[in-house]
């Protein structure tokens, strides 16, 4: 399988994802919020630096839970902005 390359746009959400869960890492060790959420450290590290730009959403959910973050809030922070072209339905 063959995966479509991402767009700039969703490298820099990617990005925007690792910041905020380092942030919300806080002073805990990488090793102990990766042995929580059921990863590997090295995932961890990769996710935060931004070079997996788009995780697993069971990584991500994993991640969330471990860090006590609201997946609901967590997906607005990361959201596109709205550039107004879509039709309310």
């Amino acid at each position: 399988m063959v995966r479509t390359p991402l767009t700039e746009d969703q490298r820099d959400r990617g990005r925007a994802l690792g910041q905020i869960l380092r942030a919300a890492r806080g002073p805990r060790s990488a090793a102990s919020v990766s042995a929580e959420a059921g990863i590997s450290l090295d995932t961890l590290r990769k996710i935060e630096r931004g070079a997996i730009a788009a995780p697993a959403f069971f990584t991500v959910s994993a991640l969330a839970r471990a860090l006590n973050l609201d997946l609901t809030d967590l997906a607005h922070r990361l959201a596109p902005p709205s550039d107004g072209s879509q039709l309310a339905g």
